[in-house]
């Protein structure tokens, strides 16, 4: 009877998985990839000495 029992950390990947998609995805609907980029860029070219 105890292998029939549902553990608690099963389904715990699929869990953390869908609430990153989700929080992914409401990122990418608020335009924050824009955002992220255009900070990246900046970084990236501060770096090198260009920016």
């Amino acid at each position: 009877m105890q292998n029939e029992r549902i553990r608690p950390l099963k389904y715990l990947p699929a869990i953390t998985t869908a609430a990153a998609l989700m929080l992914i995805a409401a990122g990418l609907w608020a335009g924050e990839a824009r955002d992220v980029w255009q900070k990246a860029v900046s970084i990236c070219l501060s770096c090198i000495g260009i920016g």
